[in-house]
């Protein structure tokens, strides 16, 4: 048995989780007004579609390494897809056309809560009191908007549905391991996409408006490619609710958006639940988890380094020990304590 460093992850996947959700906050007021020359089923093939063209380049490399990829990582993709990819979607822009793009994209953060009862009750991930608390915080700071959104029934009730579907999304994207971020927004991007325009097609025939498809390919290559990639790039690394708590600043990054684009007004309430949500990601970075933990054989791809205790394997040319790069690698077992976060290493029982 050793004694390992603190091995959690700092500044990357952080950061990555952090850039994803300006990138996605800034998606709903953005694409508001295309909900005039496109509806929700189109625009969200759409803007999907947009996300498969952006990482086209990257996701078809390395192609051989998707057919090595077994039934367990298959049935996540699949699952992340169908309900991050297709039903998810829909569900936010029918919303979205119901209700303001303000309170809609802070309504968006019930998708923490969604993403912390599934993670704990379904896929292992330990969550403490910390944590909890800050899920606390995003109900009550969720709760807060829906008085004072017109409509707010049955848009809440559709946003809240979608929220439970990307929190699916979100659990099965953290435990992927045989294809790269890039290969799983092309999957989703491509499938997502066409089978919304289908539907889109079946239920609304009416045409489309050619600048509204411009400009979704646009937003969706932007706050739904590139900030897909480097959201499961950091769910990898600290976890489903962890993840979903950093990107829980999106909606204050679209109320922004909503304010200086769309002349939508900022109340008191929106900014006192922007506040609370702050408090939820402080309370969350001082989480603290160690304890003694048993690694077992395990081989599997994903962005890593070579200081963080885990990965000392060789590479025919040398990697520097801070220098993030994907591979496969092989790990061997191990039994050590140190502090760490459930990423694709830590989905131990406690």
């Amino acid at each position: 048995m050793s004694e390992a460093a603190d091995t959690r992850p700092t500044g990357g996947p952080v950061l990555w989780c952090l850039l994803a959700a300006a990138l996605f906050g800034a998606s709903t007021p953005a694409s508001k007004p295309l909900l005039g020359g496109l509806s929700p089923l189109l625009l969200s093939g759409v803007l999907y579609l947009g996300a498969a063209v952006a990482v086209a380049p990257w996701a078809l490399r390395g192609l051989s390494g998707v057919r090595q990829a077994d039934r367990a990582n298959l049935g996540r993709l699949a699952g992340a897809v169908l309900f991050g990819g297709v039903l998810g979607p829909v569900l936010l822009l029918t919303g979205l056309s119901l209700a303001t793009a303000a309170s809609v994209s802070l309504w968006l953060n019930l998708e923490t809560v969604a993403t912390a009862v599934l993670a704990r009750v379904f896929f292992k991930e330990h969550l403490d009191r910390n944590t909890w608390l800050a899920v606390a915080l995003v109900i009550v700071a969720s709760v807060m908007l829906s008085p004072a959104t017109p409509g707010g029934g049955l848009a809440v009730g559709l946003v809240a549905l979608a929220c439970l579907a990307w929190g699916l999304d979100n659990n099965f994207t953290a435990v992927i391991d045989r294809f790269s971020p890039a290969q799983v927004t092309f999957a989703k991007g491509v499938i997502a996409g066409a089978v919304n325009l289908a539907l889109g097609a079946l239920f609304d025939p009416s045409p489309a408006a050619a600048w509204a498809v411009g400009a979704g390919l646009v937003i969706g290559a932007v706050s739904y490619g590139a900030s897909l990639l480097l959201y499961i790039a950091g769910a990898q690394h600290l976890g489903a609710t962890r993840s979903q708590l950093i990107f829980s600043t999106a909606p204050a990054w679209g109320l922004g958006l909503a304010w200086l684009a769309l002349d939508e007004e900022l109340r008191l309430v929106h900014l006192a639940a922007a506040a609370l949500m702050a408090v939820a990601i402080w309370l969350w970075h001082r989480e603290r988890h160690s304890h003694h933990h048993r690694h077992v054989r395990l081989t599997h791809r994903h962005r890593h380094r070579h200081d963080d205790g885990h990965h000392q394997h060789e590479h025919a040319t040398p990697v520097a020990p801070g220098t993030w790069h994907s591979h496969e690698h092989n790990h061997e077992p191990i039994e050590h304590a140190h502090p760490h976060r459930p990423d694709l290493h830590h989905r131990h029982e406690h």
